[in-house]
């Protein structure tokens, strides 16, 4: 039979001798931490929140035997991580423990209490008040003191003698006045442990020994020389518009009078007091560089343009410049920065297009081909998802020998828009991108601008989709756009906002985008916008829509596609926005109701509730304080009068709603409750509920 060369004796030596190193150091760790939570993967990714949320962590902490153990949760700031800092070490991901740096402050420590006896789980919160990095860890010693404070407290009623545990009590302060930093408690310490071992001063002696006073200094100078520390696990913290807010898509040159020019900044800049006034937040522009010429996509994405027709946005780059540049069409960079200052003046933020690909005719195209993928014949191979072909992209090739000069020039581009007054950018497929690079890209970033939010274009297989948010991305698209039932929703939505993707997943719910024209809106009519508007506004903190939604445009390439017909994406558009049928007065409506409300601007609240009709739904949210909740009730059928019961989760007898899309109240009582809806006068309510005593 082989021998194990580590086993026998040998090994039994060896574990014998590391438990004796161990004493020797004073390393015992008696209080075991296990099952921390939140925690991403382990920690290999940290989790998310916005200024002023705050973080519950629970945990399984235990010891041997019957002490009295202390948990202390702690959080601090922290100046960065190791994380990204090179492009040399992209490829290098470090421990979750060495991914910590000096910290800002001292750790602040708040105590952890038991969920409930018996049960070995503990539970604290700490807040987060900062945009960047912050970290967690829990601490876990078995206490002497108060484990001696307990057995005496209860010998002492049982009327037994407790003169030895006096005495050990004494000792035990004495040991503490070491670890105190003030001469005046060192002081009180030393009295009071005279006091302990004096036999002449009995009667009070007792008394003294549980003085709640005594507990709070022991406290302040408590013996952690084998405390159990956990690893730090990282929270990522970002401003309030990573958790809340509501988007506009628009193309600028769709703005301007004349249909056969493109609009320039200036003219497009006339539309921003409209999309103000609507209640939006941010402003989406989709790519506004230099387009190309070879290729160039037509109307419809035909393969030939006209001369006059302006291809596709997405095919970057000419002889104009590239990824820095705009579109001449547009107006200078001067002109765009004039419109970025007038959105701001009218409350709005400018987000943009991050488009990691190119047109053949971009000037890296000619300086840097090794950036490009290359066929056995020499020529660069364009973009394809087949059977789709698009001639007039070149994407790049992140694994070429050259890659640091390439992540380095791209990291470069968002730099100029940062330095341009940009906070915000849409990534368009970043799933084709390595998660390395957005991994240091995203970090690299954040390292000088924790304000700057990015939002993730990805329509793929859910678990890429995590891994990106996961890897540094503020905001993921969803699969809103093709959940249309009850069913569908309930268990989408509450996969999002009730399990540990929430930790890391925000969800951004865009009604529509130029790609995507749901068969729901296609035959639905202006119910089924009024019905998708409210569900996008009210189950996501963050929703978007593409300007003609609120025209409820509705024209499909060709039936069984998603695509618009005439799509913007390849062709300038002229406009009605007050045409006949717009729903622009529920659009400004629910966009109030949203900054009104504060329920509306979390997704963690969110439950569903049940009804009696699969066409309703009911959902509501509630305020991080508990006090305001909002109930939504939505019917799902654009055609049909639907009609049935609510079960609400009001627990009194009768009260009274309000519905907040018009302002009429409603008596209704514990339990379930009718509603009726008919496509065309009513498609949901959005009631505020009771308000709850805080």
């Amino acid at each position: 039979m082989a021998t194990d060369p580590r086993g026998g004796r040998a090994a039994i030596s060896e574990r014998v001798e590391t438990v004796r190193v161990a004493l020797d150091l004073g390393l015992v760790r008696r209080a075991v931490v296990e099952r921390i939570q939140p925690a991403v993967d382990g920690g290999r990714f940290p989790i998310k929140r916005t200024v002023g949320e705050s973080v519950v962590v629970t945990a399984d902490v235990f010891a041997d035997g019957h002490d009295v153990l202390v948990v202390v949760l702690r959080d601090r700031p922290v100046a960065g991580t190791n994380h990204g800092a090179q492009i040399a070490d992209v490829a290098r991901i470090p421990n979750p423990e060495s991914q910590i740096t000096t910290s800002l402050a001292g750790w602040r420590e708040t105590p952890m209490a038991l969920v409930a006896p018996g049960t070995d789980e503990w539970r604290a919160r700490f807040d987060v008040h900062a945009p960047g990095w912050h970290e967690y860890q829990i601490v876990a010693w078995v206490d002497r003191f108060l484990t001696w404070r307990r057995d005496l407290q209860v010998k002492a009623a049982a009327g037994q003698d407790v003169g030895m545990e006096l005495l050990e009590g004494s000792m035990l302060i004495r040991d503490a006045v070491a670890r105190v930093t003030s001469d005046r408690d060192a002081m009180e310490l030393l009295e009071r442990a005279d006091r302990l071992a004096d036999n002449a001063r009995k009667p009070d002696r007792v008394a003294l020994a549980l003085d709640d006073h005594l507990v709070t200094m022991m406290a302040s100078s408590a013996d952690r020389t084998h405390a159990t520390e956990s690893a730090a696990y990282r929270v990522w913290v970002d401003r309030e518009r990573a958790r809340f807010g509501a988007w506009y898509e628009m193309f600028p040159r769709s703005a301007g009078p004349d249909p056969h020019r493109s609009g320039t900044f200036q003219e497009a800049a006339t539309e921003l007091p409209r999309i103000a006034d609507l209640g939006f937040d941010i402003v989406y522009l989709p790519p506004i560089h230099p387009i190309g010429r070879s290729f160039r996509k037509g109307p419809n994405n035909t393969l030939v343009a006209g001369p006059n027709d302006p291809g596709s946005p997405w095919a970057i780059g000419g002889p104009e410049g590239g990824h820095t540049a705009t579109e001449p069409g547009l107006g200078t960079l001067e002109d765009f920065e004039m419109f970025r200052a007038e959105a701001e003046r009218h409350g709005l933020e400018l987000a943009l297009d991050l488009a990691w690909q190119t047109s053949p005719d971009h000037p890296w195209v000619r300086e840097h081909p090794e950036w490009f993928r290359h066929r056995p014949d020499g020529t660069i191979k364009y973009a394809e998802n087949p059977p789709k072909k698009y001639q007039d992209i070149y994407p790049f090739d992140f694994e070429n020998e050259e890659w640091r000069g390439l992540w380095q020039a791209l990291l470069d581009v968002a730099e100029f828009w940062i330095d341009r007054g940009i906070r915000v950018f849409r990534v368009d497929n970043p799933h084709t991108k390595p998660f390395s690079f957005w991994e240091w890209f995203i970090d690299r970033v954040h390292a000088r601008h924790p304000d700057v939010l990015f939002l993730s274009e990805a329509f793929t297989r859910p678990k890429i989709m995590r891994y990106l948010a996961k890897g540094g991305f503020t905001q993921s698209y969803t699969y809103f756009t093709w959940r249309t039932t009850k069913a569908e929703l309930t268990e989408y939505f509450t996969e999002l906002t009730t399990t540990e993707v929430a930790e890391y997943f925000r969800p951004n719910l865009f009604a529509n985008t130029p790609d995507i024209l749901h068969a729901y809106l296609q035959h639905g009519g202006r119910p089924a916008f009024e019905a998708r508007l409210l569900l996008a506004a009210t189950l996501g903190a963050s929703y978007g829509i593409y300007n003609g939604f609120e025209l409820c445009e509705a024209r499909a390439l060709k039936p069984g596609s998603e695509e618009y017909a005439d799509s913007e994406k390849y062709q300038y558009r002229k406009w009605n926005w007050t045409q006949p049928g717009n729903i622009n007065e529920l659009v400004c409506r629910v966009n109030t109701i949203r900054r009104e409300q504060a329920a509306l601007q979390f997704d963690r609240t969110l439950r569903f509730h049940a009804t009696d009709n699969d066409w309703i739904i009911a959902y509501s949210k509630t305020s991080p304080d508990g006090f305001d909740r909002v109930l939504t009730i939505v019917n799902l059928d654009p055609h049909n009068t639907q009609q049935g019961f609510v079960e609400t989760p009001v627990d009194e007898d009768q009260y009274t709603v309000r519905d907040l899309l018009d302002d009429v109240a409603y008596t209704w009582h514990r339990g379930w409750n009718y509603v009726r809806f008919d496509p065309g006068v009513r498609q949901g309510h959005i009631l505020c509920l009771p308000k709850r005593p805080i």
